[in-house]
């Protein structure tokens, strides 16, 4: 009867501690709102939730991070775009307005200042940054795609043409000289037709090597007739700087072109350089300059070039596709900038400053023609000085015409080198566009991802309130049952024991 009740005892007791235990455990999961505080509880449960707290972790750092933060720097990239644009449109119409042969001299100046500063316009956009760092220039965020100051740094470039890229170019020749009141040796002007290739810049100092020209039609790419070809390098102001004799090639420092003679020299293996190099699949030319003016690329970001500024530790620059790329999911990696030279067409620069220095060269003959009738305004003025100024008076008129025309083509040449450049910058905003439309798929989907692994972290780690509160209440009752059972059980086996 004593071992009877001893176990039976036993029996109580054990059932109030797991009461107990069962009791603590719910009272700890309705009060935190956990199914565990600790991992031997239930390794199962807490292995998973490490696991689901690890991807959601990292998806947060692609959702709220890595996203956000590309999203911005395309942005940037894609304003900037957007007003290039715009820029470019303006400056197509200005090119539209200036072919018009009927405007006045004031409105061609206001067309040639509007002009001046939409180039200016174009380089501030092409040097926009994103928290202090350049979006159009590849690995070098801490570098402008321009100049923002006039700067001394000497470099060594190499520029890549093909036989297309030459172009026809009409000089008028005319008297440079300041109106004598005799007006000796005068003579007509005239225009000189020829061919050329433009630098990416003016005021270089000069060729590095030679030029050459190759053909890669061939199953072997080889020199064409004529290759390598030296270089004069000459002054605008040469006598000679637009007539390079037969089978030459003129560098005119100041303004940066290749002319190139469309003459056969004498001799049995003469070679017409421009018959040959029109032809040319690859035109290599390397030259070097030192001046840079604000507004200037900075070479390395559009050429293979050489900065030999510190001629003791030379910086060699190659041209390769630069992607910044940003982790934007698991395994998933986006390129989120925009390489300058992918977008801005360089040329655009030069040819509003051709645009402009033709309406200067109108507008210096204009007054010119001005002075010459006030002249013969003047009545002390003899038969032979009144004879002089009027051919004076007509050449300078034929210099007007001619001048004009000149202009004329440089504003059309201005259409379709806006036109061109639009193409160019378009090409890069449907591509920045379709990169930007990825973005924004896996933003989507990481977003529904998220609500995924919340909701999996929930049912893995939270308890049921409502049922964690229903149990703990049953366990409340039966352990207070347990308890008063045990002390009933104990008062008798004591009795029975005494």
């Amino acid at each position: 009867m004593r071992i009877t009740n001893k176990m039976m005892t036993n029996n109580l007791l054990s059932n109030i501690n797991n009461n107990k235990n069962l009791l603590n455990t719910l009272d700890e999961q309705y009060s935190t709102g956990k199914k565990i505080q600790r991992p031997s509880q239930d390794p199962i449960i807490a292995v998973r939730a490490l696991k689901l707290r690890t991807n959601l972790s990292e998806l947060n750092q692609y959702y709220e991070k890595n996203i956000p933060d590309a999203r911005s720097w395309m942005n940037v990239s894609e304003e900037a775009l957007k007003n290039m644009n715009e820029i470019l449109t303006k400056v197509n119409s200005s090119c539209v307005q200036g072919a018009d042969d009927h405007l006045t001299p004031s409105d061609r100046d206001s067309i040639a200042e509007t002009l001046n500063e939409m180039k200016k316009q174009i380089y501030q956009e092409g040097n926009s940054n994103y928290a202090g760092r350049y979006v159009f220039t590849g690995y070098k965020t801490n570098s402008t795609m321009s100049f923002e100051e006039n700067v001394t740094k000497n470099y060594e470039i190499t520029q890549e043409f093909t036989g297309k890229d030459i172009g026809a170019l009409t000089k008028v020749n005319t008297k440079d000289a300041a109106l004598p009141s005799a007006l000796p040796g005068e003579i007509v002007p005239s225009v000189t037709n020829t061919h050329r290739l433009r630098l990416s810049y003016g005021n270089v100092d000069g060729m590095v090597g030679q030029i050459k020209f190759t053909d890669d039609t061939k199953p072997v790419p080889a020199d064409l007739p004529g290759s390598p070809a030296a270089v004069n390098v000459i002054s605008v102001n040469d006598a000679a700087a637009y007539k390079p004799a037969p089978g030459t090639i003129n560098l005119i420092k100041e303004t940066g072109e290749l002319i190139i003679s469309d003459e056969t020299p004498a001799g049995p293996s003469a070679v017409n350089l421009y018959d040959s190099m029109k032809n040319a699949a690859h035109i290599t030319v390397t030259y070097s300059k030192s001046n840079f003016v604000e507004g200037d690329l900075q070479p390395e970001h559009y050429f293979n070039c050489v900065d030999k500024t510190d001629a003791a530790k030379p910086i060699t620059y190659t041209q390769a596709d630069q992607q910044i790329q940003y982790e934007i999911n698991f395994n998933q990696k986006l390129t989120v900038n925009t390489q300058g030279k992918d977008a801005f067409d360089q040329s655009i620069g030069r040819d509003i400053d051709e645009i402009i220095s033709a309406v200067k060269d109108v507008q210096l003959t204009e007054k010119n023609i001005a002075d010459v009738k006030k002249q013969l305004e003047d009545k002390s003025l003899s038969q032979t000085q009144i004879d002089a100024l009027n051919v004076r008076l007509t050449n300078l008129q034929t210099e007007q015409k001619l001048k004009t025309d000149v202009m004329q083509d440089k504003f059309s040449k201005g259409i379709l080198g806006s036109k061109n450049a639009q193409d160019k910058l378009n090409t890069a905003v449907a591509d920045l566009g379709t990169r930007s439309v990825r973005l924004n798929l896996t933003e989507d989907r990481l977003s529904s991802q998220q609500v995924d692994f919340e909701e999996l972290m929930s049912n893995n780690e939270d308890a049921d309130i409502a049922e964690t509160y229903i149990r703990l209440n049953s366990v409340q009752t039966l352990y207070t049952a347990s308890l008063n059972a045990a002390g009933k059980a104990v008062k008798t086996s004591l009795l029975d024991f005494l």
